[in-house]
């Protein structure tokens, strides 16, 4: 029986990532390393900015030692200026609420940026209290390891076989695999080859979510 869900943040409850890597290939472009964003996106998605920074300077990047701090400033000005809820996100969560089914997130994003996203829309803000955790802040090893999901579920007083875990990067997914928790695997634009070669279920619509959660209606 699912007790908990626990979601990515960035492109599962908000659409933030069309931003961050619009930044990313201005900044990796301005250091000596261009790339498409596709190219981008299939070499960086789920990782951490440091993670991001490291991979970058082997492929060329001459990032400078604080480039981290610098994008994560300037990437905060700009989601702050408006960054959209992923579409049926409220809904879901008000149907969690009302199953009694608890539910936490886990970034590899700094809090600073789930609080320049989710802090736009005070409703979901207020509903993820206390439960929103950084794989790069609040333990060890971020995704793929398991420990952000672990934590998670140990916030919530979850054993980890009773948590479904929401993601949309084959690194969050990897992490949910071997945390030994199922993985949803949110793909809103269809096929995702990469996301389904790591055993996640995929799904493109949040309403397809309490089906799958077993919760009929």
């Amino acid at each position: 029986m699912v007790k908990a869900v626990i979601f990515d943040c960035d492109g599962v409850l908000v659409d933030s990532e069309p931003m961050t890597f619009d930044l990313l290939q201005e900044e990796f472009t301005a250091h000596g390393l261009e790339l498409t964003l596709h190219e981008m996106e299939r070499i960086f998605i789920g990782g951490t900015i440091e993670g991001c920074a490291a991979r970058a300077r082997e492929m060329g990047a001459s990032l400078p030692a604080d480039w981290g701090d610098h994008y994560y400033a300037v990437l905060c000005e700009r989601l702050r200026a408006g960054t959209p809820l992923m579409a049926g996100v409220p809904e879901l969560l008000d149907r969690l609420d009302a199953e009694d089914i608890s539910y936490a997130v886990g970034s590899n994003g700094r809090h600073v940026k789930m609080a320049a996203t989710l802090g736009q829309h005070p409703e979901i803000r207020a509903k993820l209290e206390g439960r929103l955790f950084s794989g790069q802040e609040d333990v060890a090893h971020p995704k793929p390891a398991p420990d952000l999901y672990l934590h998670c579920a140990e916030a919530l007083g979850v054993a980890p076989a009773e948590c479904v875990v929401i993601e949309d990067s084959p690194a969050g997914a990897r992490a949910a695999a071997a945390a030994g928790m199922r993985c949803l695997g949110y793909a809103p634009q269809g096929d995702h080859p990469a996301l389904a070669a790591t055993g996640a279920e995929l799904f493109t619509d949040m309403a397809q979510v309490p089906a799958l959660l077993g919760l009929g209606g």
